[in-house]
């Protein structure tokens, strides 16, 4: 990439993948075939389409957009490690495929490597319905006797995965089932409207609590998936960044939330062009901010990397108090090369209650800026999916031409990146032999 100019343009954002990969899971539940559409061609889906087809499902990928998943064809309930890589599907297989064998069993989880991740909630939760659990050192094997029982579930934390277990437990479940302290995100309420498509009957509060009913069998639908929002936020960050000037497809102001918040108070500036279109751009001099992640509503985990690069760009002293997962830092190393001020700290810089607290984790971060970036001689490799886009912005305003590796992990959730960019004024192209 060559960087250091404002990046103008329009740019479309595909389907958000932390709700395409939980539907295809949610597919399994129906007596009838599935269609997704708005389902991007990406690592991560590819992956999750490799776990289903492995257990006998039908995954037909009708066009770049489409996908068919028929699960009356499944005839095993082991599910093998995947070949093209690894993502936590896995551990949500164990629960939705539990309504139709009495023994499961996948494989350790994987994914990015940006925390602990605990698989403890989902199989807690299991067991709570009435199924049995043993863990090994290949992965996780859960057995029931009879039907699962709905029960009364209280998260210690509103984990969006284990919320998700829940639900592809709860709604097939003998009974009645109770999630306190469940995820609200976006993709989770999304998934919810999904399965009541498909004929669950799941009533949500206006707190964290949701109610299922069970039934005795669901169907197939057919869902548009909602566009990506921590993509969205990545170019909005991008614009901002750059000084630029990017209009972006394809997502729902209403699932951006307190981001748009936080990108106009330090300078950023949008206008609604639609239903599903916001042009993001700069719209005076960036002043710096305290973020603090937290779940939805709050500010996502997901958002803070890309933000942090438009921080380095502020007049001023700037934190992030990551409170979602501990270990999320690895990337600034990088952006220090690149010009960066930047430092961490294991004190809970914020105000929000944080399980990482007198953990000696690096949690917290300071930024000082305004810093330019200036490329570098050495590449810049991508440590998780999240900092692997975050690289590409910091790249974008690098002045000089910045190499990056290691991009299997961006294309885990952004398909088709290179064209996409260049169809802006993104001077960007594809090292003959690598993986980008």
């Amino acid at each position: 990439m060559e960087g250091g100019y404002p990046v103008v343009g329009k740019i479309a954002c595909l389907g958000a993948k932390n709700f395409v990969i939980k539907a295809m899971v949610a597919a399994l539940l129906g007596d009838t075939p599935t269609t997704l559409t708005n389902a991007p061609a990406i690592g991560d889906v590819d992956i999750t389409a490799e776990l289903l087809t492995s257990i006998g499902a039908k995954v037909e990928r009708v066009d770049s957009q489409q996908l068919v998943i028929d699960a009356s064809s499944m005839d095993t309930s082991t599910v093998p490690t995947p070949h093209s890589g690894s993502n936590r599907v896995p551990i949500l297989l164990l629960s939705a495929l539990l309504h139709r064998f009495t023994t499961v069993s996948v494989p350790v989880v994987g994914g990015c490597k940006i925390g602990a991740r605990a698989v403890d909630f989902h199989l807690q939760a299991i067991r709570r319905f009435g199924g049995v659990v043993d863990e090994t050192s290949e992965g996780y094997v859960a057995r029931r006797v009879k039907s699962l029982k709905g029960t009364h579930i209280d998260l210690p934390y509103p984990s969006v995965g284990a919320t998700e277990t829940c639900l592809y437990l709860g709604v097939l479940a003998e009974g009645r089932t109770v999630i306190t302290n469940a995820a609200i995100e976006p993709e989770v309420m999304e998934l919810i409207m999904m399965l009541r498509s498909m004929g669950a009957i799941i009533f949500t509060s206006s707190g964290r609590d949701i109610r299922i009913e069970g039934v005795k069998q669901l169907k197939g639908t057919h869902i548009q998936a909602l566009g990506d929002r921590i993509e969205a936020a990545s170019w909005a960050s991008l614009a901002c960044a750059s000084n630029g000037d990017v209009t972006v497809s394809g997502i729902r102001p209403d699932t951006l939330g307190n981001f748009l918040s936080y990108f106009q108070e330090i300078g950023g500036g949008i206008e609604l062009m639609g239903a599903e279109s916001i042009r993001f751009f700069r719209a005076r001099d960036l002043r710096p901010a305290i973020i603090e992640t937290d779940v939805y509503p709050g500010f996502s985990t997901d958002w803070q990397q890309p933000f942090a690069i438009l921080l380095t760009q502020a007049d001023g002293i700037s934190i992030i108090h990551e409170t979602v997962f501990e270990n999320r830092f690895g990337y600034l190393k990088a952006l220090d090369a690149l010009g960066a001020r930047t430092q961490l700290t294991s004190h809970c810089l914020g105000g929000i209650p944080c399980r990482f607290r007198d953990k000696n984790y690096e949690h917290s971060a300071i930024i000082i800026g305004p810093t330019p970036f200036t490329a570098t001689s050495e590449p810049i490799t991508i440590p998780d999916l999240r900092a692997g886009l975050a690289y590409v912005i910091a790249a974008a305003i690098a002045r000089g031409t910045s190499i990056i590796t290691g991009v299997d992990f961006l294309e885990r959730g952004y398909g088709n990146i290179v064209p996409r960019l260049a169809s802006m004024n993104l001077k960007i192209e594809r090292i003959a032999g690598s993986s980008l």
